[in-house]
């Protein structure tokens, strides 16, 4: 069964399941927000080696290979931090992982606090394919580490109650505006397997999916045929909803929240970006990866951090009563790739 994580009255929430690094002094450090953090991370991309959000201190913490870039990271009112791998270092290790340990079960992300690559290898890695992933790994030396999780990669796929297709159940992500139409985003594993999408089991369609991409991205748009409300808001699984005004990149660090319909409403950090997990149907790329649990029916669902709509439940590992990873689509490439935006 395909499920999803989303309120129902269609507010904002789909689901559908599927030690090398020395601080430099930076006493000018400046005082931010996570929005303020997220911006401020994509103006400092040349020159460094990944960035994370320090809440506690409220700071951006950016990676740099020299005193050259530190300098102009301070000047910027961020905190630089002194690294031995630099991005393209790492980078040439996650194409070495890509083209010799595309194995299903593994996943891989640049950990700017760890300034490595770290792959997770999940249960089903063993023999010749642990073998060999382990023999890729060490000849990547210090830039690469393997963790083990005793759980399983997979989209997360089963039963909650949001939206249903015929055979089907998934939830909605995030509503959408598209040439002036209403629309919802939810994971493309749903849109794959969901034409007609009704707010009940067995009841009249309320919207049709239009396109969905999955494995390679995991990312589905559907255009509203009746006159559904459509809120751009978040079920919150109190009684109340969180209203959603923007879309968000995410930054490593950055406390965010997950809605979804089999677990509602559950917190955590953004570990990761741009990861890569080789589920059994295929490689998705692009991902944020966050130690938020989810499981089966919360597919689809919001990934949120106040009012901005940050990413899409894709799959992961674990559960919400043990802990786990999870993976999500980023919303911003969802709204670029279909000529949307929130509303």
């Amino acid at each position: 069964m395909l499920a999803g994580a989303g309120a129902l009255a269609l507010a904002a929430t789909a689901t559908l399941t599927l030690a090398n690094a020395q601080a430099a002094p930076a006493s000018s450090a400046a005082r931010l927000s996570p929005a303020a953090a997220t911006t401020l991370a994509s103006q400092l991309k040349s020159g460094t080696a990944g960035a994370f959000y320090d809440a506690k201190a409220q700071k951006l913490v950016v990676n740099v290979v020299d005193e050259t870039s530190a300098a102009a990271v301070r000047a910027k009112g961020a905190q630089a931090r002194i690294v031995r791998h630099s991005m393209a270092q790492l980078d040439a290790a996650r194409q070495t992982l890509k083209a010799k340990a595309t194995i299903p079960g593994t996943a891989w992300a640049m950990d700017p606090r760890a300034n490595k690559v770290v792959v997770t290898a999940d249960r089903t890695v063993t023999g010749a394919k642990l073998e060999r992933l382990t023999k890729v790994a060490k000849s990547l030396g210090d830039t690469v580490e393997i963790h083990y999780t005793k759980s399983e990669f997979k989209p997360f796929i089963a039963g909650g109650d949001a939206i249903w297709g015929s055979s089907a159940r998934c939830s909605l992500g995030f509503n959408v505006v598209k040439d002036g139409q209403p629309y919802f985003l939810t994971a493309g594993h749903c849109g794959n397997d969901v034409k007609d999408w009704s707010d009940q089991q067995g009841g009249q369609t309320i919207a049709t999916t239009e396109q969905s991409t999955f494995p390679g991205n995991d990312y589905a748009i559907a255009k509203y045929t009746g006159n559904t409300d459509h809120p751009s808001e978040v079920d919150l699984y109190n009684g109340s909803t969180q209203k959603i005004t923007k879309a968000a990149d995410a930054v490593v660090g950055e406390k965010v929240q997950r809605s979804g319909s089999t677990t509602q409403v559950h917190g955590g950090t953004v570990t990761a970006l741009n990861a890569s997990v080789n589920y059994q149907e295929g490689t998705v790329s692009g991902l944020i990866q966050t130690d938020v649990c989810a499981e089966p029916g919360d597919s689809g669902g919001a990934l949120f951090d106040g009012d901005s709509a940050v990413g899409l439940t894709s799959g992961g590992s674990g559960d919400c009563t043990n802990g786990g990873q999870t993976f999500f689509q980023p919303v911003p490439a969802a709204l670029q790739a279909y000529g949307a935006q929130i509303g």
